[in-house]
């Protein structure tokens, strides 16, 4: 039988803002997304306060003050690197690995030979504490589904301690079905539960029992296949070697309304900058680029407005130099005077491999002169920003409001933590 685990960081970014401040540990915490506006993370303690996912900064701002919560805007660069610490640990421990998202990784046990899987788990999730200071909780099932499914019965029961096995166990997996909700099953939208919940399928196991037919006429070969991977049956394989992307993306929400060209522009060239390293950490090159901007669609007193263009490369590139006079080529063509623009974004399209992208006829083969590989190396070394083309100021007003922003522990030689003897 088949034997996969869903290896699952416990309210990963709380965790990652707790790891180096030990005085967060025993306060309630909460991670806000871009510009301080939603919570997008919650210890276990802001749960149970009643804090909800997606809840607006200003309408629990009262009960932030009465329960003394821990604030923290989002530190994407300190989630990152971590993650990719824990990532490694779990890669190195097992067979086979997959990397799902940037808390979740998908482990193949099914070669593992080890006398008590459960016991096993409990070792890795000490493990992966004591290496990383994150904590995990881990489901082992026959299916991707079913293991996405025990994790998360892992992490709400206290008997099962952040481990549970469906494999070595099948008689816990009709109990484990009756247990979860239809809405709660990895790949059931919140669309298709309404749906089902209307025809009295409630659980997973209401919906693991629906005919084959049906489901296949109401939510397609996708819906079918999440039936079958609840019975048992493997429907979607480890992939361990990740599908190449074909577009990158880089946009932000200004953290004020700009009506000011040079200070949207310099945004976009920041944008510009980030997407075409982006694009060279992939060992890619771009076709073609889109530049789009937007003005505050909540706004509704003010004029509203969009505009977006894009431009196809002569020859494939990741040359942020090359890339960015197309970008502002573009942003001189679209722009437009007397609007507060919000929002803009930089999308690199028709990605290939370096090498591997076609050529003209025509086009000049000339050595790369070394110096985004040069800025790359210096930037991976010394953070994020230390060597840039001089593109954009220092001084950014357009930049998101940060303003609970923990310092970048892993990623910044002068953010690193110190300790102090005596």
């Amino acid at each position: 039988m088949a034997t996969f685990a869903l290896v699952d960081c416990n309210n990963f970014y709380a965790s990652c803002e707790r790891l180096f401040q030990p005085s967060l540990r025993e306060r309630p915490v909460i991670v806000l997304s871009n510009n301080d506006g939603c919570v997008i993370a919650r210890s276990n303690e802001a749960k149970t306060l009643g804090i909800a996912m997606g809840a607006p900064m200003f309408k629990i701002r009262k009960l932030v003050e009465t329960h003394d919560i821990a604030v923290r805007s989002s530190n994407y660069a300190l989630y990152g690197d971590i993650s990719e610490r824990v990532m490694s640990v779990l890669g190195s421990s097992a067979p086979g690995h997959e990397i799902y998202s940037i808390d979740e990784c998908f482990l193949d046990l099914d070669r593992l030979a080890v006398p008590d899987l459960t016991e096993w788990c409990r070792r890795l999730r000490n493990q992966t504490l004591q290496w990383t200071g994150i904590p995990v909780s881990i489901g082992v099932g026959p299916t991707k589904t079913l293991a996405k499914l025990a994790n998360r019965l892992a992490k709400k029961s206290a008997k099962a301690g952040g481990v549970l096995d469906l494999v070595h166990h099948p008689d816990w997996v009709e109990a484990a079905l009756r247990k979860t909700s239809v809405g709660d099953v990895w790949g059931v939208g919140r669309r298709w539960a309404a749906m089902l919940e209307e025809r009295a399928i409630v659980t997973a196991h209401d919906f693991a029992k629906a005919p084959d037919g049906w489901v296949r006429q109401r939510m397609g070969v996708v819906g079918l296949r999440t039936v079958h991977e609840l019975r048992g049956i493997v429907c979607n394989g480890l992939e361990e070697q990740q599908t190449p992307r074909q577009t990158t993306c880089c946009s932000r929400t200004f953290g004020t309304v700009i009506y000011d060209k040079l200070e949207v522009q310099d945004a976009i060239m920041s944008f510009v900058e980030r997407a075409a390293e982006k694009v060279r950490h992939a060992g890619q090159v771009a076709g073609a680029v889109q530049l789009f901007m937007r003005t505050d669609p909540f706004a509704q007193a003010a004029p509203q407005k969009s505009g977006s263009g894009s431009a196809t490369f002569k020859r494939a590139t990741s040359d942020t130099r090359d890339i960015g006079a197309a970008v502002l080529r573009i942003f001189d063509r679209i722009w437009r005077e007397g609007y507060g623009w919000r929002k803009a974004g930089v999308l690199l399209l028709d990605l290939a491999p370096d090498g591997d992208a076609p050529a003209s006829l025509f086009d000049e083969m000339e050595a790369p002169d070394g110096l985004m590989t040069a800025i790359d190396q210096i930037n991976a070394r010394y953070g994020r920003g230390t060597a840039r083309l001089g593109l954009t100021r220092k001084d950014r007003q357009w930049q998101m409001r940060r303003e609970h922003l923990s310092p970048s522990f892993t990623t910044k030689w002068s953010e690193i933590p110190v300790a102090k003897i005596g």
